[in-house]
């Protein structure tokens, strides 16, 4: 039921067309002239109406992603980014698609290749890759982890949107699984996003990648471990048997993120725990109608990381928005997506600036 609510959250137009063809068929068939049928006809168009304003407040997350950039970024930031990566940025709502087609995730133009083994621990060590059928090399990499609030959940389930969007746009994307469950204890999700993350450097390039440029993003529990792993590049303790990899990360993208203690008894189990001001660039991006993760937990979080950390930090709040809003293709999963990508190109942006060798490495790979 609750998974029911926040996907009618994301297509209310598609119910508000299913009340009205049942009371067209029902006039039709004389259902309407009973004391029962107006009553059921006067619920069906209170409930028109209130789809239609949860319609109408999913257009409302471009003005806030936007609000949102421009402090954690910088005034103009659009016009900072190199001018190759600002092409093709889109600012428009893709109304046909979210209308018409929310349940069509995929891409013609993206290959995707399933269940490649990054650990050993069986499918929960498995990640998916989704790149261009061109199989472009010197790719960026986009790094997903699911929701599920460490129970739950797997790699090829939420934020296909994004995924297919990066993936079309030129990206090595790897969605991958982790070790989830109630024998499960912190930190061995944690491990397995930094071996992941290792595996990525080792053979990455195989598949397209050039390493020296990972965003990683997050759903809900995955935002936790993205933010985590942020924060922790290259601690031993964390690594066992590959202390010596580097699992930084470039930027992390938080959606609909817990941050809180996943150990009810070590702050350490809390991104909140590990804070220090040399923290990469980080978006976080969360409904304010979640009723999973209160969005004043996140709120909470983001200006701890602000006061903290000296890199950039957006924070945006989606109005109307539950949990897992990117779970089909809508409004608000297509403004996200393209959002998180001018995100990624202002930090491939300033990494080219900062790192030549990053610029010549994209380069390489385009040529």
């Amino acid at each position: 039921e609750h998974i029911a609510t926040m996907v009618l959250n994301e297509i209310p137009h598609l119910v508000v067309l299913a009340l009205l063809g049942s009371s067209a068929l029902a006039w039709a068939q004389g259902d309407l002239a009973s004391p029962g049928g107006l009553v059921g006809l006067a619920v069906a168009a209170c409930a028109i109406v209130g789809l239609l304003l949860l319609q109408a407040r999913a257009p409302r997350s471009v003005p806030a992603m936007d609000d949102a950039l421009e402090p954690g970024l910088g005034d103009e930031w659009r016009l900072q980014i190199a001018p190759d990566l600002a092409d093709g940025l889109e600012t428009r709502i893709h109304w046909i698609r979210a209308l018409l087609f929310p349940f069509r995730r995929r891409r013609r133009d993206v290959e995707h290749v399933r269940n490649l083994s990054y650990g050993d621990h069986g499918r929960y060590t498995r990640a998916d890759l989704y790149r261009h059928r061109s199989r472009p090399v010197g790719s960026p990499v986009l790094v997903h982890l699911h929701g599920g609030a460490f129970r739950s959940g797997r790699k090829d389930h939420e934020s296909l949107p994004l995924l297919y969007h990066f993936a079309s746009r030129g990206w090595l994307v790897v969605s991958a699984n982790y070790r989830i469950g109630r024998r499960v204890s912190y930190p061995e999700p944690l491990v397995d996003l930094k071996r992941l993350l290792a595996w990525i450097r080792e053979h990455g390039p195989g598949y397209g990648a050039a390493p020296a440029l990972v965003v990683v993003v997050g759903d809900s529990a995955g935002a936790h471990l993205a933010m985590t792993a942020a924060l922790t590049p290259g601690d031993p303790d964390l690594q066992p048997g590959f202390e010596t990899a580097d699992t930084s990360v470039s930027a992390v993208v938080g959606l609909y993120g817990y941050f809180g203690r996943s150990d009810g008894a070590d702050p350490s189990s809390s991104p909140a725990g590990h804070l220090h001001p040399n923290v990469p660039p980080v978006m976080l991006v969360h409904g304010d109608h979640d009723t999973s993760v209160p969005v004043a937990w996140t709120r909470s979080f983001a200006r701890q990381l602000a006061a903290t950390s000296t890199g950039p930090v957006v924070y945006a709040e989606l109005p109307g928005a539950q949990h897992t809003f990117d779970l089909l293709n809508s409004v608000r999963a297509g403004v996200v997506a393209d959002r998180v990508e001018a995100f990624t190109a202002w930090v491939r942006t300033r990494a080219r600036a900062t790192d030549p060798g990053a610029a010549t490495s994209e380069e390489a790979g385009r040529r």
